[in-house]
């Protein structure tokens, strides 16, 4: 069985574009014990069975208290004084059939512990700590703890005195295009201008597609040094051939070697990674403080008591105690001990998803581990004000509730705060689950007032299931919104949480409109395309409200906040849409894999979708012949043509047809192309001063002949023009038969015939094909640019031609082909087969190196990697940023936006970006993104007119309006000759007129751009917001 098989692909998909194939079946050999069932503990336990392990032991002599509730989402009410492992153990199971789940009551002993390749200790004690971890080291057992205590936590990680690491950070490898090497020592390898080759000193790289100096190609890696950011140099050239042109030039991942010092000497002399770098000290001061109430529970038996001073004052004594080469800071020390019997669901979330993601390294040996300590705290999420009067010992003590974790951070009268809130989450995917949980374990909109609605138009996928984990293999197909909201309800029954399928966008701006906006509090998106988000940030900016926003891609996450009147909002943020490639790189000059691959997806939607759709057109549509002539001449002659070759030309009448069709698409595509191409320009091009030198050439072979030299001077078959080679059609090459099986049967499927997959029946039939000779023609026209191909032109004739031959076609009854649409995801419908065929054959056309169907997978599907990991760490942060929103903090520098990846362990949180502030010509006064004129234009039972929307204005605001529009009508003119008219007319009214069109009964805000006199029109002035309907009762 191949290594590929073992995998459930369709399950793991996004995850094996994270961690890859070699790196999934590591994981899929590893045991993992996991220790403390507590919030922390369940959140690393959910997170490593998703990902696929062999085996997952979860280990609890304690029995569930209230308090475990805050933040534990697999237990209930009814499992208060129940063993917590035995509890969640069913919970777990169900995540991932492919894994063992148990539990275990005992002692954690040394013959115990050697059947586990990775353990994890959470809710442990020191002693315990150092015991299990000097005994983990002993036997090369991956050792890590993690712990949290209120809004701060710990990892620390013991991988062992050689860990061998064989991806660092799991980043595609870097290539560039070669554009001369010198024959030297060192030799020095010059890279295309058209972008930074992106190496680094030390990287080891290898050689393809080479001409001339070919002793570079398939030689072993070779380690380079930098010289600038277009070149670099090797070793000793000088005794090979000298270069000629092409090549490229490839990073090769190497693996590294990492030592760790155990848990008893690493704690001495700690190596701590950085969070957040505004808190550096805040950070070494945990290091102690952790150790000191490990201290003080020794000496109590308990944690401290929330905003207990006295219990403060002693944890201080302690820490000052402990050998520690940096001073501790006292306020940071108090503030950990008010907070120690906390247990909130967002930092363990954020603490458990990279624990879990540890775990993966230490099982798969791929990313880079944490070295060795992280420290986190969230601090600034409590008041403002150090002296608020709801944060005392009796606002915080333990209420036999399930939110005492929670309320003895934050008060009991934050907590009646977050039972009526009212929320909006735009999507329920993998971010949307993680969302609902955490609101689920801190009580948010539990009580009345209180609401989360979740809106998301996506049902649920088999693929889902790996990082969604609020569904289940029987809820594949139901709606997702649907789905999570009733599951999470099982979490929290108090939840009050409503759940709709709309796509949020102008089209349902009826149900997402003002009246909705006006009663929220928060907004989350849960979303993974840019285009909605904006769309989301627009309607906050234009309603006030306040938006958090994150997002993942692979083992990278991001968070944003996003305040009224304090923040930048996120569509704001420079563009961040994709290049596209050009026409002509697709079509004739392709230089890298991404070229071949959108080639082959663009191919693929010609041969088997749009010439199906384009012929059940020609058939249903009478006025189809002479429709095409809107687009242009050119595609109108493209269009003609190939429903007449589907009709005709090519329409098979069997099987031994659809062979035909596709083994003449190959000689096609791979050699009739590439002649005409090399026809058109010669492979040995010259400049143009050798052209002009030439003698006794034809006038058409001279202007043929003119086109291989670019206006530089410089041969045409240089720099990102690389010169291609043809192909010849070999029965015995895989790729070459894996073509003609895929296209074949596509084809034949779009007339309704039966095919087959048998690669020696083809094989077979191949045999009595006949594929004509190709000779390439004069005068054919091969554009160069993406300008000189929307120039194209067609000979008239031809057009006329193609259109009659269809007129004359005798239409039958209904001709009917069946398009076929893309679909990455079934490995059975041949689509990706063809992808990959297609496009590593033209690949070989230009001496590209070929992608694997997992690489081509990804880029042709345009698939997002993605792991459950990441996801719960960053859902972790948007929560802790959503209680500072909730608390109504004021100050810019107690928000934190935030990066990670958790690859090569680093995390950063930083300070938003303020909203820029700007002035308008001749107003004393500065605005923001989020300022807008407010007029309440429904009053004593009639609506405002223009003339009164006007003084309204001029009264309040100082401003003389000259001009008033909605989106793109003028509703007034002060220079028109309706004016007087205008100016009697209710506003609505004039809106109406000027658009002639009704408004929605739903809408009840407009949205009015005015000119001010005095001013610049292109000055952007705040937009008037004239509500101008009575609001509906709830």
């Amino acid at each position: 069985m191949s290594e590929t098989a073992e995998i459930d692909e369709s399950l793991y998909s996004r995850q094996l574009y994270v961690l890859g194939h070699k790196a999934m079946l590591c994981l899929q050999n590893t045991n993992v014990l996991i220790s403390g069932m507590r919030g922390l503990g369940v959140e690393i336990a959910k997170n490593v069975v998703l990902a696929g392990v062999r085996s997952v032991t979860v280990h609890d002599e304690e029995e569930a208290q209230w308090g475990d509730l805050s933040s534990q989402f697999f237990l209930k009410e009814s499992d208060v004084g129940k063993n917590r492992a035995e509890c969640c153990e069913p919970h777990l199971a169900e995540l991932n059939a492919y894994v063992q789940v148990a539990s275990y009551t005992g002692s954690l002993n040394q013959h115990y512990l050697s059947a586990f390749q990775v353990v994890v200790l959470t809710n442990s004690s020191l002693d315990e700590q150092l015991r299990i971890g000097t005994l983990c080291h002993s036997k090369n057992i991956r050792f890590i703890v993690a712990d949290t205590k209120g809004l701060c936590g710990l990892l620390f990680c013991d991988f062992g005195e050689e860990f061998v690491v064989s991806d660092p950070d799991g980043e595609q490898p870097r290539s560039a295009l070669v554009l001369n090497i010198s024959k030297d020592n060192p030799g020095v390898v010059s890279c295309l201008d058209e972008e930074a080759h992106g190496f680094q000193n030390g990287d080891q790289v290898t050689f393809s597609g080479v001409f001339g100096m070919t002793e570079l190609n398939n030689r072993p890696p070779v380690k380079i040094e930098v010289l600038n950011d277009y070149e670099f140099s090797i070793d000793d050239t000088s005794g090979f051939m000298a270069y000629k042109e092409g090549g490229m030039v490839t990073e090769v991942k190497m693996s590294q070697t990492f030592s760790f010092k155990p848990l008893s000497e690493s704690i001495k002399d700690p190596e701590i990674v950085m969070t957040d770098y505004c808190k550096e000290e805040q950070h070494k001061t945990l290091h102690v403080a952790f150790q000191a109430l490990h201290r003080f529970v020794q000496m109590t038996k308990r944690l401290p008591k929330p905003r207990a001073e006295d219990d403060a004052q002693l944890l201080i004594e302690i820490a000052k105690q402990i050998t520690w080469k940096c001073p501790v800071n006292e306020e940071v020390v108090r503030q950990f001990a008010f907070g120690a019997m906390g247990d909130l669901s967002p930092v363990n979330a954020f603490i458990g998803g990279l624990a879990a993601h540890e775990v993966m390294k230490a099982c798969s040996g791929k990313f880079t581990p944490l070295r060795q300590w992280l420290y986190f705290d969230a601090l600034e999420c409590l008041p403002e004000d150090a002296s608020d009067c709801r944060l005392t010992e009796e606002t915080c003590s333990p209420r036999g509730s399930r939110y005492d974790g929670q309320i003895a951070v934050f008060g009991s009268a934050f907590q009646e705060k977050l039972s009526r809130q009212k929320l909006f989450m735009v999507g329920a995917g993998a971010i949307g689950c993680e969302l609902l949980k955490n609101f689920a374990m801190m009580g948010l909109a539990t009580e009345k007032g209180g609401n989360i609605t979740v809106t998301d138009m996506d049902s649920i996928e088999h693929s889902n299931l790996n990082r969604q984990f609020l569904f289940r293999l029987q809820d594949v197909g139901k709606m997702k919104s649907i789905t999570a909201a009733k599951a999470v309800r099982k979490m929290n029954p108090s939840l009050r949480i409503t759940a709709r399928q709309d796509r949020l966008g102008p089209e349902t701006s009826d149900v997402y409109g003002d009246q909705f906006f006006s009663k929220l509090d928060v907004v989350f998106t849960a979303l993974d395309n840019v285009e909605a988000r904006v769309y989301v940030d627009g309607c906050c900016v234009e309603h006030q409200k306040p938006l958090l926003e994150s997002g993942t891609l692979g083992t990278k996450g991001h968070t944003q906040v996003i305040v009224p009147f304090l923040t930048r909002s996120y569509g704001k943020v420079p563009d961040r849409q994709e290049n596209a490639f050009p026409l002509c790189t697709l079509k004739n000059f392709p230089y890298a894999i991404e070229h071949t691959l959108q080639w082959a997806r663009d191919t693929f939607e010609q041969l088997f979708k749009t010439s199906a759709e384009n012929v059940t057109r020609y058939f249903q549509d009478p006025g189809f012949v002479k429709n095409p002539l809107k687009q242009g001449s050119a595609e109108a002659l493209g269009v003609l043509e190939e429903v007449y070759d589907s009709l005709v030309t090519w329409k098979p009448n069997n099987w031994t047809d659809c062979v035909s069709w596709a083994r003449n698409q190959w000689e096609r595509l791979y050699n009739n192309n590439i002649m005409q191409l090399l026809h058109n320009f010669p492979e040995k091009s010259k400049t143009i001063l050798e052209m002009v030198e030439e003698a006794q050439a034809d006038e058409e072979e001279q202007a043929r002949k003119l086109h291989t030299v670019s206006s530089s001077g410089k041969p045409f078959w240089s720099g990102t023009k690389r010169c291609p080679r043809t192909l010849n059609f070999d029965p015995d090459n895989a790729t070459h038969m894996n073509f003609i099986v895929a296209a074949a049967n596509l084809f034949a499927n779009t007339y309704g015939i039966k095919g087959t997959r048998n690669h020696q029946e083809i094989a077979e039939t191949l045999k009595i094909v006949i594929v004509p000779e190709f000779t390439p023609k004069s005068g054919v026209q091969i554009f160069t640019t993406d300008d000189e191909m929307k120039k194209e032109t067609v000979d008239d004739n031809r057009l006329e031609e193609a259109m009659k031959k269809l007129d004359t076609l005798q239409k039958v009854g209904i001709f009917k082909m069946n398009p076929i649409e893309f679909e990455k995801d079934d490995d059975t419908n041949l689509h990706v087969d063809f992808i990959v065929a297609a496009s590593n054959l033209r690949a070989e056309n230009y001496y590209i190196p070929p992608a694997d169907r997992h690489k081509s997978k990804l880029i042709v599907g345009k698939i997002i990697p993605a792991i459950a990991t990441t996801t719960a760490a960053v859902v972790g942060l948007v929560c802790l940023e959503l209680y500072k929103v909730i608390q109504g903090h004021k100050k810019l520098s107690l928000y934190r936006d935030s990066f990670i990846n958790l690859a090569t362990a680093y995390y950063a949180q930083f300070l938003p970006s303020a909203a820029p502030v700007y002035k308008v010509t001749g107003l004393d006064r500065t605005f923001t993104l989020w300022d807008h004129f407010a007029v309440q234009g429904y009053r004593d039972g009639t609506e405002m007119t223009v003339e009164e929307l006007l003084s309204h204005v001029k009264k309040n605001h100082s401003l003389e309006v000259t001009d008033l529009f909605y989106e793109n009508a003028a509703i007034y003119l002060s220079k028109s000759k309706n004016r007087e008219e205008r100016l009697r007319q209710r506003v609505s009214e004039a809106v109406c007129a000027a658009t002639k069109e009704d408004i929605p009964e739903t809408l009840s805000v407009l949205k009015l751009i005015a000119n001010i006199e005095g001013l610049d029109n292109d000055d952007e002035l705040p937009p008037i917001l004239y509500y101008f309907r009575k609001a509906k009762p709830e």
